[in-house]
């Protein structure tokens, strides 16, 4: 399914809530219903030969979550650390990620007239993966499909074996 029709069909769901959340200068909202908690940034575990993005994994109540940094991912200009720097712990059909963001803004309700397509431009982030744009007041969201996202091949992060 395209990002298009990924669209029509959010707007038929009606009003959804987002999470948003920032990436250098840039606003960002992935579906509020994938989103498990949100923790304060903890160095991970290195993982030997990993991509520089998969910043390695925690142990999360028994459970050992990879960790993405979202900033390196998207080739930021900058990934400070800091007291604003916040993981977001993702339940993706049966697969718990993390991934490390600047910062987590608010829970945005969008209704579908807000919604609009993607422009079709080359970028860092698969195609596919951008839902489209959400724009509320003064604000513009780039609504992403974080289960895509977090499934490519280039994320290194091998299917569960219990799927």
């Amino acid at each position: 399914m395209g990002a298009i029709e990924k669209l029509g069909e959010m707007s038929a769901a009606g009003t959804r809530e987002y999470l948003t959340f920032r990436l250098d200068r840039e606003e960002y909202g992935i579906d509020i219903l994938k989103v498990q908690e949100i923790r304060s940034y903890e160095p991970p575990t290195r993982i030997a030969n990993a991509p520089p993005f998969l910043k390695g994994v925690v142990n999360l109540r028994g459970t050992i979550v990879p960790i993405v940094d979202m900033r390196l991912k998207f080739s930021c200009a900058k990934a400070d650390y800091n007291a604003f720097t916040v993981v977001i712990i993702l339940n993706l059909r049966h697969r718990i990620v993390g991934i490390v963001v600047d910062s987590v803004s608010d829970v945005m309700e969008l209704p579908p007239e807000s919604l609009r397509a993607a422009p079709d431009v080359e970028s860092m982030i698969d195609s596919g993966a951008v839902l489209g744009l959400g724009s509320l007041a003064d604000r513009m969201l780039i609504l992403l499909d974080i289960e895509k996202l977090m499934s490519g091949v280039d994320m290194g992060l091998a299917p569960d074996a219990d799927q």
